[in-house]
Protein backbone atom coordinates (compact mmCIF):
# COMPACT_ATOMS: atom_id res chain seq x y z
CA UNK A 1 0.00 0.00 0.00
CA UNK A 2 1.51 3.35 -1.38
CA UNK A 3 1.77 6.02 1.27
CA UNK A 4 -0.65 7.88 -0.51
CA UNK A 5 -3.06 5.43 -0.78
CA UNK A 6 -2.69 4.77 2.94
CA UNK A 7 -4.06 8.29 3.90
CA UNK A 8 -6.61 8.33 1.96
CA UNK A 9 -8.40 4.86 3.29
CA UNK A 10 -7.48 6.76 6.99
CA UNK A 11 -9.48 9.77 6.17
CA UNK A 12 -12.01 7.39 4.89
CA UNK A 13 -12.14 5.55 8.02
CA UNK A 14 -12.64 8.93 9.57
CA UNK A 15 -15.55 9.41 8.02
CA UNK A 16 -16.93 6.10 8.51
CA UNK A 17 -16.35 6.69 12.49
CA UNK A 18 -18.43 9.79 11.54
CA UNK A 19 -21.00 8.04 10.31
CA UNK A 20 -21.36 4.24 12.05
CA UNK A 21 -19.25 5.16 15.86
CA UNK A 22 -21.50 8.48 16.59
CA UNK A 23 -24.17 9.98 13.61
CA UNK A 24 -26.19 6.30 13.95
CA UNK A 25 -25.98 5.35 17.30
CA UNK A 26 -26.72 8.76 18.55
CA UNK A 27 -30.21 8.81 16.02
CA UNK A 28 -30.83 5.53 17.43
CA UNK A 29 -30.24 6.02 21.01
CA UNK A 30 -32.69 9.28 20.40
CA UNK A 31 -35.24 7.11 18.71
CA UNK A 32 -35.15 4.36 21.04
CA UNK A 33 -35.83 6.91 23.85
CA UNK A 34 -38.59 8.49 22.74
CA UNK A 35 -39.64 4.77 21.60
CA UNK A 36 -39.04 4.04 25.64
CA UNK A 37 -37.36 0.77 24.20
CA UNK A 38 -35.42 -0.05 27.92
CA UNK A 39 -33.02 -2.74 25.99
CA UNK A 40 -31.94 -0.53 23.15
CA UNK A 41 -31.66 2.33 25.57
CA UNK A 42 -29.36 0.13 27.97
CA UNK A 43 -27.90 -1.28 25.01
CA UNK A 44 -26.72 2.21 23.33
CA UNK A 45 -25.62 3.48 26.51
CA UNK A 46 -23.31 1.05 27.29
CA UNK A 47 -21.88 1.62 23.91
CA UNK A 48 -21.25 5.46 24.48
CA UNK A 49 -19.21 4.54 27.52
CA UNK A 50 -17.12 2.10 26.03
CA UNK A 51 -16.97 4.24 22.70
CA UNK A 52 -15.65 7.47 24.92
CA UNK A 53 -12.09 6.16 24.35
CA UNK A 54 -12.19 6.95 20.58
CA UNK A 55 -12.59 10.77 21.76
CA UNK A 56 -10.24 10.24 24.32
CA UNK A 57 -7.52 8.86 21.57
CA UNK A 58 -8.55 11.82 19.27
CA UNK A 59 -7.06 14.47 21.92
CA UNK A 60 -4.26 11.85 23.02
CA UNK A 61 -3.31 12.48 19.20
CA UNK A 62 -3.84 16.18 19.13
CA UNK A 63 -0.32 16.71 20.91
CA UNK A 64 1.18 13.53 19.12
CA UNK A 65 0.90 11.99 22.64
CA UNK A 66 2.06 8.03 21.09
CA UNK A 67 -0.56 5.62 23.36
CA UNK A 68 -2.82 7.57 20.78
CA UNK A 69 -1.96 4.63 18.49
CA UNK A 70 -2.50 2.23 20.67
CA UNK A 71 -5.78 3.48 22.08
CA UNK A 72 -7.24 3.82 18.36
CA UNK A 73 -6.24 0.35 17.82
CA UNK A 74 -8.00 -0.93 20.99
CA UNK A 75 -11.12 1.58 20.69
CA UNK A 76 -12.94 0.10 17.41
CA UNK A 77 -12.36 -3.33 19.11
CA UNK A 78 -13.99 -2.78 22.26
CA UNK A 79 -16.79 -1.15 20.95
CA UNK A 80 -17.71 -3.55 18.44
CA UNK A 81 -17.56 -6.11 21.29
CA UNK A 82 -19.83 -3.91 23.44
CA UNK A 83 -22.74 -4.35 21.21
CA UNK A 84 -22.55 -7.76 20.89
CA UNK A 85 -21.36 -9.03 24.41
CA UNK A 86 -23.82 -9.14 26.31
CA UNK A 87 -26.56 -11.99 27.05
CA UNK A 88 -29.45 -10.54 28.34
CA UNK A 89 -29.92 -7.59 25.43
CA UNK A 90 -29.29 -9.83 22.95
CA UNK A 91 -31.97 -12.29 23.72
CA UNK A 92 -34.56 -8.84 24.24
CA UNK A 93 -33.33 -7.60 21.18
CA UNK A 94 -34.03 -11.24 19.14
CA UNK A 95 -37.32 -11.69 20.95
CA UNK A 96 -38.24 -7.90 19.31
CA UNK A 97 -40.37 -8.32 15.85
CA UNK A 98 -37.52 -8.24 13.31
CA UNK A 99 -39.69 -6.31 10.50
CA UNK A 100 -40.27 -3.05 13.11
CA UNK A 101 -37.84 -0.46 12.02
CA UNK A 102 -36.16 0.51 14.74
CA UNK A 103 -35.26 -3.41 15.53
CA UNK A 104 -33.82 -3.44 11.77
CA UNK A 105 -31.96 -0.44 12.25
CA UNK A 106 -30.74 -1.39 15.09
CA UNK A 107 -29.65 -4.80 13.42
CA UNK A 108 -28.22 -3.65 10.64
CA UNK A 109 -26.38 -0.90 12.64
CA UNK A 110 -24.45 -3.33 14.92
CA UNK A 111 -22.90 -5.32 11.66
CA UNK A 112 -22.10 -1.82 9.97
CA UNK A 113 -20.33 -0.66 13.16
CA UNK A 114 -18.92 -4.70 13.23
CA UNK A 115 -17.67 -4.12 9.40
CA UNK A 116 -16.37 -0.44 10.33
CA UNK A 117 -14.17 -1.77 13.57
CA UNK A 118 -12.63 -4.18 11.41
CA UNK A 119 -11.69 -1.83 8.75
CA UNK A 120 -10.09 0.63 11.69
CA UNK A 121 -8.06 -1.85 13.27
CA UNK A 122 -6.59 -3.20 10.75
CA UNK A 123 -5.65 0.42 8.94
CA UNK A 124 -4.66 1.60 12.79
CA UNK A 125 -2.55 -1.51 13.54
CA UNK A 126 0.07 -0.70 10.67
CA UNK A 127 0.50 2.19 13.11
CA UNK A 128 1.42 0.43 15.76
CA UNK A 129 4.79 1.47 15.58
CA UNK A 130 4.28 4.99 15.69
CA UNK A 131 4.32 4.01 19.80
CA UNK A 132 7.72 4.08 19.71
CA UNK A 133 8.82 6.97 16.92
CA UNK A 134 6.24 9.01 14.98
CA UNK A 135 8.37 9.68 12.27
CA UNK A 136 6.62 8.32 8.83
CA UNK A 137 3.39 9.15 6.80
CA UNK A 138 1.67 6.56 8.45
CA UNK A 139 1.76 8.01 11.52
CA UNK A 140 1.08 11.71 10.39
CA UNK A 141 -1.83 10.22 8.54
CA UNK A 142 -3.66 9.27 11.48
CA UNK A 143 -2.64 13.14 13.57
CA UNK A 144 -4.11 15.34 10.51
CA UNK A 145 -7.88 14.82 11.37
CA UNK A 146 -7.64 15.35 15.14
CA UNK A 147 -5.28 18.53 14.75
CA UNK A 148 -8.46 19.71 12.39
CA UNK A 149 -10.77 18.73 14.85
CA UNK A 150 -8.53 20.47 17.71
CA UNK A 151 -8.59 24.13 15.90
CA UNK A 152 -12.19 23.97 15.08
CA UNK A 153 -12.49 23.27 19.08
CA UNK A 154 -9.75 26.13 19.77
CA UNK A 155 -11.98 28.51 17.99
CA UNK A 156 -15.49 27.74 19.78
CA UNK A 157 -13.83 27.63 23.17
CA UNK A 158 -12.29 31.13 22.65
CA UNK A 159 -15.11 32.51 21.30
CA UNK A 160 -17.28 30.73 24.12
CA UNK A 161 -14.90 31.40 26.86
CA UNK A 162 -12.37 33.66 26.19
CA UNK A 163 -10.21 30.90 26.99
CA UNK A 164 -6.83 29.06 25.72
CA UNK A 165 -7.55 25.50 24.22
CA UNK A 166 -4.68 24.31 23.48
CA UNK A 167 -2.65 20.85 22.54
CA UNK A 168 -1.01 20.55 25.76
CA UNK A 169 -4.27 21.04 27.50
CA UNK A 170 -6.35 19.00 25.22
CA UNK A 171 -3.49 15.99 25.82
CA UNK A 172 -3.56 16.15 29.67
CA UNK A 173 -7.87 15.89 29.24
CA UNK A 174 -6.93 13.35 27.21
CA UNK A 175 -4.55 11.61 29.81
CA UNK A 176 -6.75 12.57 32.88
CA UNK A 177 -9.95 10.67 30.76
CA UNK A 178 -7.70 7.61 29.84
CA UNK A 179 -6.95 6.94 33.71
CA UNK A 180 -10.75 7.23 34.26
CA UNK A 181 -11.49 4.69 31.51
CA UNK A 182 -9.15 2.42 32.73
CA UNK A 183 -10.49 2.20 36.07
CA UNK A 184 -13.53 1.83 35.12
CA UNK A 185 -12.76 -1.07 32.67
CA UNK A 186 -10.21 -2.81 35.64
CA UNK A 187 -13.47 -2.29 37.95
CA UNK A 188 -15.52 -4.01 35.29
CA UNK A 189 -13.29 -6.79 35.10
CA UNK A 190 -12.16 -7.83 38.29
CA UNK A 191 -15.23 -6.96 40.41
CA UNK A 192 -18.96 -7.08 38.38
CA UNK A 193 -17.39 -9.65 35.46
CA UNK A 194 -16.64 -12.33 38.29
CA UNK A 195 -20.31 -11.75 39.33
CA UNK A 196 -21.98 -11.33 36.78
CA UNK A 197 -21.10 -12.32 33.96
CA UNK A 198 -22.28 -11.32 30.61
CA UNK A 199 -25.33 -9.54 31.93
CA UNK A 200 -25.35 -5.83 31.13
CA UNK A 201 -26.98 -4.87 34.69
CA UNK A 202 -25.27 -2.07 35.77
CA UNK A 203 -22.37 -1.93 33.94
Amino acid sequence: MTELSYRIFVWLSYRLAATFALGVPLIILIWAAFRKEASMVRLLSIYWKISSLMAISMLLLTNQSPIGYLTFFIAPLLMVTSVWFWVDLNEELADLPPWRPLPLTVRLWRWALTGFGVIFATLSSFALPCIKTIENTKCFAWIEAPQLLHQSTERIFGFLFGGNWNEPLASFIGYLALVIYVIGILQWLLVYMPKHGRIAGGF
